[in-house]
């Protein structure tokens, strides 16, 4: 969670910036937050990545700061820019469309008409992991034999919690048969290491940290659970946001055979009042550096500038649009704000 130092002195920054005349940006320093995940999910890593891309080329010459934090993940992230607390966000696309429709676990708070879409980031994919006497046939129907026994959600009001909560009844698995536990990415990979929970999903990027260290320990005692075309199908639930994907084998230790899963695309978001410069220049600097963050992270090897505008859950901002035209691109209508 976020430290209230943090926080206030994010608002703080932020509520000067936002509201301060476009003659005066361009003479002060701005400094703004971006909001990432658990510590050891991908989210993490590669919101730091970012923020300091942004701190080498453009803190010097524009006078833009950005610093990462962690969060609860993705459904604690859409709060934190609703409030100003943070001004850029990595969301999972499950999460920004719920945001946008004012749906599933944003149904009180109404749509969320301040969140505004930079860019896909990379593909998330669905990693179950579960004792391996639990799992006889391998297929992702093997949860249904943990009812009663314990499983991680992922952290409360992270984007894991609410992809489970969507995901589960689309497979025709009753939630709470489960001994639901709430832990986040490294939380869960110790608890299956020492035996005192019986599954979890480490849906991130690849490769994902706390996962490779669970298999490095205990992977002989784990077992991956797959995806076929007709359980992606399934697990849509009429929609569309997932797709069948294929982890290489030997991405983790134990794990001899390339293994199918679901998988959903991330992606960088912000608050729409967000100055359209500044948005611009992050936007502009990611594309323009991208073996700089490919360095850091094989999570942002995903970024690719032909996806930018191919469509999304969430509104462009007018500064990453300024960009996409520049580069040739076309925005779809229904990804310019209205």
């Amino acid at each position: 969670m976020i430290r209230l130092s943090r926080r206030r002195l994010a608002l703080a920054g932020a509520a000067t910036v936002l509201a301060a005349p476009a003659f005066a940006q361009q003479r002060q320093a701005r400094s703004y937050v971006l909001t990432t995940a658990t510590t050891g999910g991908v989210f993490y890593p590669v919101g730091v990545a970012i923020a300091t891309l942004t701190k080498v080329r453009l803190q010097a010459s524009q006078g833009l700061d950005l610093s990462a934090i962690s969060s609860a993940g993705s459904s604690e992230n859409v709060k934190l820019l609703r409030e100003n607390q943070a001004q850029f966000a990595i969301l999972t696309g499950l999460v920004a469309q719920f945001a946008r429709q004012g749906s599933g676990p944003f149904q009180q708070d109404g749509p969320q008409n301040n969140l505004r879409g930079l860019l896909p980031l990379w593909w998330n994919y669905d990693q179950f992991v579960v004792d391996r006497r639990l799992a006889p046939t391998g297929r992702i129907g093997d949860l249904a034999n943990l009812y009663g026994r314990k499983y991680s959600m992922g952290a409360r009001g992270s984007g894991l919690e609410t992809h489970h909560r969507w995901l589960f009844p689309n497979l025709g698995l009753q939630t709470d048969r489960f001994d639901l536990v709430y832990l986040g990415y490294g939380p869960t990979a110790e608890a299956l290491q020492n035996g005192t929970i019986q599954g979890g999903n480490f849906q991130a990027g690849l490769p994902t940290g706390s996962l490779t260290q669970l298999m490095a320990s205990a992977g002989d005692r784990m077992r991956f659970l797959e995806f076929n075309e007709e359980d992606v199908a399934k697990a849509n639930g009429g929609g569309s946001l997932l797709f069948l994907g294929t982890i290489p084998a030997n991405t983790y230790p134990n794990q001899p055979q390339p293994w199918k899963t679901a998988r959903l695309s991330n992606y960088l978001a912000c608050n729409a009042a967000v100055p359209e410069q500044d948005v611009y220049l992050i936007v502009k600097t990611i594309f323009e550096n991208l073996p700089f963050l490919n360095n850091i992270h094989a999570a942002t090897r995903e970024i690719d500038l032909q996806d930018a505008a191919s469509g999304g859950p969430l509104p462009l901002h007018p500064g990453a649009i300024r960009y996409y035209r520049e580069r040739g691109l076309t925005i779809p209508p229904a990804m310019i704000p209205g």
